[in-house]
């Protein structure tokens, strides 16, 4: 529906020369919950000092409205199971004797809880008060809730000038925007102070078209005037799946991005500030918006994947530069060794990874060379010239192929567990390192056994991700569905691990004509050399989790998607243990147990 504006009269000049003003209704997706229909629950809370981890709640004092009405109003006092003290007894009134008869904090949090659940927090300074009832609900082994909040203080800094405001105290704010109950430090008065000063701010950005709870969640990161009056560069824009691309005044992409909701997600850069520097910057010299609509989010995530590294664009960050992936080869010679790469080539040689960084390659291949003594010098070797061998030959690192006493024939077996190795069945690496940690932790030599734990779980991630790759790559094809977010079916071909086509199915429609469609109408796809035949490893990923969510059926495969029964995807407990250790590790805790020794000053000579 659009409207068009009445022509003005008396102003001396034809109204019909000028363009004419179009107001356009939007979709009621676009508009999202107008903030009159959202239910706020306004608290406040009173306690014995500034930290959850020392202190307790005294007092909670909450209001909930929606629309501008009072619905409802809780207020109770709370046991803090300690002594209140005296400076907080007398900011608030609360003493011990009025708390001494009040319930402990067990029994009136799950009822608050209750009372509140299914609206939307706000405090004036949220994260003190939020952190407090999420410190109690941890202590009571209370699931918190999902609430969504809004700091007011936070709100007002964002609205209001320090002309109005020469601060952003409750107390300031209720005397500006005329609260009838002034705070004084007792919750419910506070929670009744605060919903004005939270009215009074609705006001103001109402003014600035916030009119929904998505907008202001957006909105209490300001946005600057440049970025608001960009907004009209999303009108147009696809509301579904589907992937964005900002372009500068030349036509060159500038960021590339993707969402479920195109249209919102792009409206969100104009409504909000942005944190990132590098954004804010970007939206500054966009100057327009193109779009690709999707059929489904899986296909979002792929476009996105492909034209970040077709185009890479300098504002983003991410899946830029796949072909700098670093890759572990075990060569192809008489005497194999690793060797760290950037490409694959069609040259038979087995390769690992890829890798995000070369020090994550070098990891995996040092555990490698510590499970088998293949030779780590590079220059080849022929057995009529035969060299003295290095310093690994003397600790049993390396068979010494070098010197010449050991045959090509000799030396494959070892180059073929370190293909077994990367391939299928990592449990030797594993057990080698494990032994080699317990040795060392047994002699307290901690940092050692770390850096081997590393390096094994290096090379363990590296190839579960390898083999699952792998075994997607293999399959020449293969369709799946998996339920819609709006009922019917999301369709996907694969071939060779890359999307060849995507489609939906319409609710209630029977499926196989439009999966019959999709295949006839799919990529063909042609394998390339190495593991990875037809896609990158980051797209491969994705599909992997879109065929791992839930109820995803296999419509059709055409070939074998398996994995080694004894790959090292078994060792995923191992890798949880290894990376909750890593994270609990204090690098400057001495585990020893040694005291410090005072040794007196003596002077030298």
């Amino acid at each position: 529906m659009s409207t068009r504006s009445a022509p003005a009269t008396g102003s001396g000049r034809d109204p019909w020369t000028a363009p004419a003003r179009i107001a356009v209704q939007g979709s009621f997706d676009e508009l999202g919950v107008p903030l009159a229909h959202v239910t706020f629950v306004v608290v406040d809370l009173e306690t014995t000092g500034g930290s959850p981890s020392t202190s307790a709640i005294t007092e909670i004092g909450a209001v909930k409205v929606r629309g501008g009405e009072v619905l409802a109003e809780f207020q109770t006092l709370v046991n803090p199971a300690m002594e209140v003290p005296p400076f907080i007894a007398v900011l608030t009134g609360i003493t011990d004797a009025m708390v001494a008869s009040a319930p402990s904090l067990s029994g009136v949090l799950p009822g608050f809880l209750e009372w509140a659940r299914g609206t939307v927090l706000v405090a004036h300074n949220a994260p003190f008060d939020v952190g407090f009832l999420r410190s109690g609900c941890a202590s009571l082994d209370l699931e918190w809730p999902a609430f969504d909040t809004v700091d007011t203080a936070r709100l007002a800094r964002r609205v209001l000038t320090r002309d109005e405001a020469p601060d952003c105290k409750l107390a300031t704010l209720a005397r500006l925007f005329r609260a009838t109950t002034p705070p004084c430090h007792r919750a419910l008065a506070d929670a009744r102070a605060t919903v004005e000063v939270l009215h009074g701010l609705l006001e103001r950005i109402g003014n600035l078209g916030v009119h929904t709870f998505d907008e202001l969640t957006s909105f209490t990161g300001m946005a600057s005037a440049a970025q608001r009056r960009r907004r009209h560069l999303a009108d147009g824009l696809p509301n579904g799946p589907g992937v964005y691309i900002f372009r500068d005044s030349r036509g060159e992409p500038l960021y590339i991005g993707r969402s479920r909701h195109v249209r919102s997600r792009v409206r969100q850069y104009f409504l909000a500030s942005e944190p990132r520097t590098r954004m804010a910057e970007m939206v500054g010299i966009a100057e327009r918006v193109d779009a690709i609509a999707c059929a489904h989010p899986l296909e979002a995530e792929v476009r996105e994947l492909r034209l970040i590294a077709a185009h890479k664009p300098r504002y983003n960050r991410r899946s830029r530069f796949p072909e700098r992936a670093s890759w572990v080869k075990l060569t192809i010679e008489p005497y194999p060794r690793l060797a760290l790469v950037r490409r694959v080539a069609a040259d038979g040689a087995t390769y690992l990874g890829p890798f995000g960084s070369a020090r994550a390659a070098a990891a995996a291949m040092a555990a490698l060379h510590e499970a088998v003594p293949l030779r780590q010098c590079t220059p080849r070797i022929s057995p009529s010239r035969p060299r003295a061998a290095c310093t690994l030959a003397g600790i049993g690192r390396c068979c010494a192929p070098c010197e010449g006493g050991v045959t090509a024939d000799e030396y494959a077996p070892i180059a073929e567990t370190a293909r077994g190795l990367m391939t299928s069945d990592a449990r030797p690496l594993l057990d080698a390192a494990r032994r080699r940690m317990a040795s060392l932790s047994a002699q307290q030599r901690f940092e050692e056994a770390a850096a081997h734990r590393d390096r094994a779980s290096a090379f363990v991630r590296a190839a579960t991700r390898m083999q699952r790759l792998a075994a997607l790559s293999g399959c020449a094809e293969l369709v799946a569905a998996r339920p819609g977010f709006a009922a019917g079916w999301d369709l996907a071909v694969i071939r060779h691990g890359r999307l060849a086509a995507a489609g939906t199915v319409a609710p209630g429609a029977a499926p196989m004509p439009y999966i019959d469609a999709l295949v006839a109408s799919a990529e063909r796809v042609t394998p390339g050399p190495g593991p990875l035949a037809a896609a990158s490893a980051e797209e491969m990923d994705q599909i992997l989790r879109w065929l791992a969510g839930p109820g995803t059926r296999l419509v059709r495969i055409d070939g074998e998607w398996s994995s080694p029964a004894t790959g090292p995807g078994h060792a995923h407990a191992w890798l949880a243990a290894t990376e909750g250790a890593s994270d609990a590790a204090e690098p400057l805790a001495d585990r020893r147990g040694l005291r410090p020794v005072h040794r007196p000053y003596r002077a030298l000579g």
